[in-house]
């Protein structure tokens, strides 16, 4: 067996990646590939959460700018992410990985309301256990979300996957001559505005010294490559 650095992971990904180049909704070409990237590490033993966004069905924050009350705003956000939850359920489930979805909200009858000790024993039974909704509050963010159940069910590193190759310091999107960082501190991210989480997400990590690698999940292996050990994308520690 190959040597394994970390034995419990939060995967964080955005309802952004979902929808590939459609623009909105769920692509089912983008959340099949994501599913074979998660069962090639859950065939290692891995035990694995993750937390999703809603940004390709919903974004509270934008519909809050254009006058919609705020907390309505984020609660229709967290119904989004409960429909990633489930789409990613259904395709790895169909590749006979078990899971679980776990909601902030209570809708039994879609899936398990948020137990945290309930969590923990999915994933020493090797069921992958998907959060949706968010924290169950508005105001803050599926970063903060992620932070939260990471830090509750033990799990030793935030994976964010991104479209890009790790955190740079302007839109390499945009900017050709953008420089990545291999490796930054959480003050650093704090104090140049780095978008690599939302302020409260990282304050999180940093006073409870639970590192975040950011990746490219658009290439294949990422994921397997950054439990195995090898350096991949940018780690703020």
């Amino acid at each position: 067996m190959p040597k394994i650095r970390y034995k419990r992971i939060m995967l964080k990904i955005s309802g952004e990646a979902l929808m590939g180049d459609r623009g909105y909704g769920i692509d089912p070409v983008v959340i099949n590939t994501i599913a074979n990237e998660i069962k090639e590490v859950y065939k290692l033993g891995i035990q694995i959460a993750v937390v999703i966004g809603g940004g390709n069905i919903f974004r509270g924050l934008v519909a809050s700018a254009s006058g919609m009350e705020r907390a309505s705003a984020d609660y229709m956000g967290m119904l989004a992410t409960v429909l990633n939850a489930l789409a990613l359920q259904d395709a790895l489930e169909k590749r006979g990985v078990l899971t679980r979805v776990q909601t902030a909200i209570e809708m039994r009858e879609l899936a398990e309301p948020y137990i945290r000790r309930r969590a923990i024993r999915h994933l020493e039974k090797k069921r992958i256990v998907i959060f949706a909704a968010g924290t169950g509050n508005p105001y803050f963010t599926t970063d903060t979300a992620a932070s939260l159940r990471a830090m509750e069910i033990g799990a030793e590193v935030i994976l964010k996957g991104t479209k890009v190759n790790g955190v740079y310091d302007s839109d390499p999107m945009k900017n050709k001559n953008a420089k990545k960082f291999d490796k930054l501190n959480y003050l650093d991210v704090l104090q140049k505005g780095l978008k690599v989480m939302d302020a409260t997400a990282i304050s999180l990590c940093m006073d409870n010294s639970l590192p975040i690698i950011v990746f490219n999940l658009k290439k294949s292996g990422n994921i397997k490559r950054i439990v195995l050990g090898e350096k991949v994308g940018t780690i703020v520690i």
